[in-house]
């Protein structure tokens, strides 16, 4: 299905055929919001912005694609900007529990102001780095916010089950730079291509990669 040109809440819509209507209302309010709060704080590149569900909303929701969270679950967002993938995941799972962290206090702001604007119970936001968070989590997720090498020191000890990382290009060097690095079993790590759920140009050679605890 090609996306490109319709940025609108109907792309989750169509790609997501069972969410309910007070889960549509929601992701039909994050266009507003992030275009308001964008004027004043730029989270998103303003060449972007009218790309927010395509590029933002959509990809951080490959992962309700890749997997679900049991309800119940307690999820750590790390270096989650305004809120991606943290915000649309907490919308889709609404059973499960979020931490959203940022070392950037403006961005975290936003995520928190996005989150109370549309009546997401299910978050909480914190402005730290994540190595200073103390609680642990069952999943770690995170949209590219460095190598995996880097960010695996952050969340050491901070997560029971996975960890769930978004990432585009050729991962192969990087995951086996993590692997030797981290003594990582290979066979603990998946890496699924979200162009096979997804068909818009934008997702091609962008992935979902999972490492197990």
């Amino acid at each position: 299905m090609q996306t490109a040109n319709i940025d609108t809440a109907e792309l989750i819509f169509n790609e997501f055929g069972n969410i309910g209507e007070r889960q549509k209302t929601m992701l039909s309010m994050l266009g507003p919001l992030y275009r308001e709060w964008n004027e004043k704080i730029n989270v998103i590149s303003r060449k972007d912005i009218g790309n927010l569900y395509l590029h933002h909303v959509l990809h951080s929701l490959a992962i309700a694609k890749y997997m679900s969270f049991e309800p119940g679950s307690t999820i750590i967002d790390v270096g989650t900007g305004g809120g991606f993938p943290g915000i649309p995941l907490a919308i889709m799972f609404p059973d499960s529990e979020f931490l959203l962290c940022d070392s950037i206090g403006k961005k975290i702001r936003v995520a928190q102001a996005v989150a109370e604007s549309i009546g997401l119970e299910n978050v909480r936001t914190v402005h730290s780095r994540a190595e200073e968070i103390t609680e642990k989590f069952d999943y770690a997720v995170s949209r590219a916010v460095s190598d995996l090498s880097v960010f695996m020191p952050w969340v050491k000890g901070k997560y029971r089950k996975s960890i769930i990382y978004l990432k585009g290009g050729d991962v192969n060097q990087e995951l086996s730079d993590c692997i030797r690095m981290h003594r990582l079993v290979p066979s603990k790590i998946h890496v699924a291509e979200i162009g096979h759920w997804f068909k818009d140009p934008y997702f091609e050679g962008k992935k979902v990669i999972e490492i197990e605890r």
